[in-house]
């Protein structure tokens, strides 16, 4: 953290000596050839080094500080030794960065706007070796800013001719690669079926006749035994194997490439690989399916339901069973309450989980439309789709958040976990992409939990949830105090003392001192500060009493304790 003594210290050596302290950045994307002795890292910074050499009569120094980012895309700015530097500049501790080429330090316009902002903010600039200029000319940006454009427009020419090869290839019948569903083996661009894991699949689809729902499929499926398929992932660990959940058999029994096809977005094409189900009864059966969701809907209009049952598990795993009561007045009062109080026969008493249950079904799916509301998180969820299928992807959401039917938006939970501090939703994946009309395999997976804190509070035998929606709320106090931090240390960048701040804002020197730290937090925790969303712990009064790091990694792994 540049404190303002060795802030006013670093601009009075800077300027007595006229020297320009140039940071060396090398990034490589991938991490082949990094063992060997001298890499291609080394080769960038032997470059840069010789250049900041032959420009020692301008008074430039080489900084001794490393940094390097191997084996990282320059398609994101969260990178280490980048996010160091950029903190090093913000602090004041480096004027100049030397790349050997832009797109070592990026290859977004989007992002290097930013990057120039920081600059701009600690009045740096930017070098590349090979491309005579650097940033603190006016033609040097000029420069950039058109190469930058016309590599960004590549990328996406690229990106568009991509997707249209797929298409063309689905139109073809051809696959396209992502996760195999089981039943199949990847054969080319082709899939050829496995007989062992077939035979599962004809089972789980001969149940489905049998008994007419997903959930007595899989209360079949679990007596003979039936596993869904073993996996390898890249580390080497299994997943897998395990019993078929509802999300995962409504999955096999909706898909159409069992029926020898191949899906495209909203659109299904024959494929060139074998049936494992007959086209005609695949097509009855989802018409069966269909009857069976709009049967399920009525139901649920016609009769009020426990929306989360069989969906809620304690710390211990046991399933929270709904229950109710009723008021001398004849009011039905609704309540999820761990299981083993009602084997117990005592729902009051022993140690268990008693929960109301439409305050919980409430706050949950507050928690599940602010997730799928925001645009970002929909640009994650679904990483290889265009700027055009986000936007659409969004709009089919948002629509569905703006509904007041909760009950939509509550199926789309597959599991939620609770334990003393913590609940955790996860969604499922499969009913999801169907929404969005998208690939199971294209949902990023980590994406589908949702974590947030929450409070515990008895009143006599019941224990109420609070939710704490994984923020605190706007902090106003905290809000005023991050902006006096960035006003006061613009004024001592441009000289003014501690005592003639203290004396003009009414303060004193300690104060100025304990809320300065604030100046130097990381932009996107002055955001989620700004929106509401910061952890529930942040506060003035935490900030003043912890010192806070200075790199912002730092800061953000402190702040997630909270």
């Amino acid at each position: 953290m540049v404190r303002p003594a060795l802030f006013w210290a670093q601009q009075s050596g800077s300027a007595a000596m006229k020297k320009l302290r140039c940071a060396i950045y090398t990034r490589k994307s991938s991490e082949d050839g990094l063992e060997q002795e001298f890499n291609s890292l080394d080769a960038q910074r032997e470059a840069c080094a010789a250049y900041i050499t032959s420009q020692k009569h301008e008074g430039w120094v080489l900084l001794p500080e490393h940094y390097d980012d191997g084996g990282l895309s320059g398609g994101s700015l969260d990178r280490p030794a980048l996010q160091r530097l950029l903190q090093d500049i913000a602090d004041g501790l480096v004027d100049q960065i030397i790349v050997y080429k832009i797109d070592r330090l990026t290859r977004s316009l989007a992002d290097f706007s930013k990057i120039v902002d920081t600059l701009d903010a600690a009045e740096a600039s930017f070098v590349s070796v090979t491309q005579s200029f650097n940033t603190a000319t006016s033609m040097g940006r000029l420069t950039l800013n058109m190469l930058l454009s016309f590599a960004q427009f590549e990328r996406e020419v690229t990106a568009e001719r991509i997707r249209d090869k797929i298409a063309a290839s689905k139109r073809r019948g051809l696959w396209m690669g992502g996760q195999v569903p089981l039943g199949y083996d990847a054969d080319g661009r082709t899939l050829k079926i496995n007989d062992s894991e077939a035979k599962t699949v004809k089972a789980l689809y001969d149940l489905y006749e049998q008994h007419g729902t997903v959930r007595e499929v899989k209360a079949a499926a679990d007596q003979r035994g039936l596993r869904s398929r073993v996996r390898s992932t890249a580390d080497g660990a299994q997943k897998g194997g395990g019993a078929f959940d509802r999300g995962h058999i409504y999955h096999i029994l909706t898909n159409p490439v069992y029926a020898g096809r191949i899906r495209h977005k909203e659109k299904v094409f024959d494929g060139q690989h074998d049936a494992i189900i007959e086209p005609d009864r695949w097509d009855r059966i989802q018409q069966l399916l269909q009857g069976g969701a709009a049967k399920g809907r009525a139901r649920r209009t016609a009769k009020q339901q426990s929306l989360l049952c069989g969906k809620l598990f304690d710390e211990t795993g046991d399933r929270l069973t709904p229950s109710h009561s009723r008021t001398r007045a004849g009011v039905r009062l609704r309540y999820y309450v761990s299981h083993r109080l009602i084997k117990n026969s005592g729902e009051t008493g022993g140690d268990g989980w008693r929960l109301p249950a439409g305050e919980l079904e409430i706050k949950v799916t507050d928690l599940i439309r602010q997730r799928l509301s925001d645009m970002t998180f929909i640009g994650r969820l679904v990483p290889n789709r265009s700027a055009e299928d986000i936007k659409t992807h969004h709009s089919i959401l948002q629509k569905l958040c703006a509904d007041n039917d909760i009950a939509d938006l509550l199926n789309l939970i597959a599991r939620i976990d609770l334990s003393p501090g913590e609940l955790t939703v996860a969604i499922d994946a499969v009913q999801l992409a169907a929404m969005i009309k998208a690939g199971v395999d294209e949902i990023n997976e980590e994406l589908q939990i949702i974590t947030t804190p929450f409070l515990l509070r008895k009143r006599g035998v019941e224990t109420k949830l609070v939710l704490c929606d994984a923020s605190a709320g706007a902090d106003e106090t905290l809000i005023q105090n991050i902006a006096k931090a960035h006003l006061w240390f613009e004024q001592i960048k441009a000289g003014r003392t501690l005592s003639e701040i203290a004396k003009a804002e009414g303060t004193t020197n300690g104060r100025i001192y304990q809320l300065i730290d604030l100046a130097f937090l990381a932009p996107d925790i002055i955001r989620d500060v700004l929106d509401g969303k910061q952890a529930l712990g942040l506060t003035s009064d935490w900030c003043v009493r912890h010192k806070l790091p200075t790199n912002w990694q730092d800061q953000r792994a402190l702040i997630a304790t909270l």
